[in-house]
């Protein structure tokens, strides 16, 4: 294996100088994993799969070709060199021979549904108001080798694990829907250490319930306390995606041409950190080979940075960040985030809620609608509750929050204690990779909030 990869470093190494890159690399991954669903109180799907492949990119000023094979091998490597070395029209002998340069990892099978089932029982067992329950796990690992043009190789394994619960309540005709999701950067072990099951499944119910009980939200400006539990989405979607330099150097960002200057409140700091052990986003090397690393993208309310990759640090000069990520070795990488969250400050929750007088708790979010170029957005609340002079009071529903991403970042007047980071998968250009996103409770002042009711 010593002599093929030493072959492979020497002909990739060629084709580059041949081809008078600016960067290139090989990309190799081999991954499985298992997942289990159960629906209605039935086991739905309980599958298994597996992939390998390697992608091969060669860029050279704002040309980039790209070629991709499934599996690892010398057949898959040399199909795919090969392909590269047509296109550019610049051949360099014929590529090596050999066998597989990653093993497919093999994941034990993890023994869940007996739990799945005895999880819907007892959020059932908790309300006769539960009209339907949603549970699914995954537990996955991806090994990663990547060679660039100068033949350095890098390599990572990851492993990820989520479980997921959602439930439904109904009361009168009325249905209301609570869910919960944890995901980590480990195995299921790891997984079931950290967290307690019942105790995410019994919030999703109370979160079902609670609604269930709620009025219409009022419709108006007021001041708006995110709970740290809200998990920092108002952040990924309204800021971050707007500070990613593929964004920003095609003028579709509200970023552009802002560095050192002040965005956001002096009380805001926004970082994207890929190194911190166990969450979703995290990872040793990005899928370019660049180590992560904790970049500062927002300091005390100035912009300081944003995210690049290879390809848009070489462009555009900004710094490389880490932030080279892709979906799988089918497609090539792009300038993502990883773990962006906004750093804790040190006010008590029970201190930012007795400034309100009148305005909304933000205890969870749902989906929503950003411009990038513009920074308005729009989002969907899912728990609510009204402030009364410094009190939470009665659950809400139906909350829109409507504004813009700059302008909230200005109207923050208070940052929390306590950081709270919410796993998901993030969509651009086609491709989803883990992130986390968090933030400790903040409150901004007067959001214009849609709802259904004007009293």
């Amino acid at each position: 294996m010593t002599v093929f990869m030493d072959s492979l470093r020497d002909y990739w190494s060629s084709l580059c100088s041949r081809s008078e890159i600016v960067l290139g690399d090989l990309y190799l991954q081999s991954s499985s994993g298992h997942h289990m669903t159960l629906d209605d109180g039935r086991l739905e799907d309980i599958g298994s799969s597996s992939s390998s492949g390697v992608g091969v990119r060669l860029l050279r000023g704002e040309e980039t070709i790209y070629a991709s094979r499934n599996g690892t091998d010398g057949n898959a490597l040399r199909a795919a060199l090969e392909e590269i070395s047509i296109l550019r029209g610049c051949k360099a002998g014929r590529s090596p021979e050999g066998g597989s340069l990653l093993a497919t990892p093999v994941l034990p099978s993890v023994a869940m549904g007996d739990e799945l089932i005895r999880l819907d029982k007892k959020i059932r067992s908790l309300s006769s108001k539960v009209a339907q329950v949603s549970l699914a796990f995954s537990s996955s690992e991806k090994n990663v080798l990547i060679i660039r043009e100068d033949g350095s190789v890098c390599r990572d394994k990851r492993r990820y694990s989520m479980y997921s619960v959602s439930v439904v309540a109904e009361k009168n005709g009325d249905l209301q829907t609570g869910s919960r999701v944890v995901a980590q950067m480990t195995d299921i072990d790891g997984l079931l250490r950290k967290h307690d099951l019942d105790e995410i499944a019994s919030e999703a119910l109370r979160t079902a319930e609670t609604m269930l009980e709620a009025t219409l939200c009022p419709a108006g400006a007021m001041d708006v306390v995110f709970a740290g539990e809200a998990g920092g989405t108002i952040i990924h979607e309204a800021c971050g995606h707007g500070m990613e330099a593929d964004i920003v150097e095609k003028d579709f960002s509200v970023y552009r041409d802002r560095i050192g200057e002040v965005i956001a409140s002096p009380s805001v700091t926004i970082v994207d950190d890929g190194s911190i052990p166990g969450l979703y986003g995290s990872f040793e090397v990005d899928d370019e080979g660049t180590p992560s690393r904790r970049n500062v993208l927002v300091d005390k309310g100035v912009l300081r940075a944003y995210m690049t990759d290879r390809e848009t640090s070489e462009r555009t000069g900004f710094p490389l960040t880490g932030n080279g990520r892709r979906s799988s070795y089918r497609v090539p990488p792009q300038t993502r985030m990883s773990n962006t969250f906004v750093e804790p400050g040190e006010i008590a929750m029970d201190e930012l809620l007795g400034s309100v007088d009148n305005g909304l708790l933000v205890r969870q979010m749902g989906g929503g609608e950003v411009n990038p170029t513009s920074g308005d957005f729009v989002f969907h609340v899912t728990e609510g509750y009204l402030i009364k002079g410094g009190k939470v009071t009665i659950p809400v529903r139906g909350a829109i929050l409507t504004g813009n991403g700059p302008d909230v970042l200005r109207r923050v007047v208070g940052v929390g204690t306590d950081l709270r980071f919410l796993p998901g998968m993030c969509g651009k250009g086609g491709q989803s990779v883990p992130v986390t996103d968090g933030q400790p409770a903040l409150l901004v002042e007067n959001i214009t909030v849609g709802g259904s009711s004007t009293d």
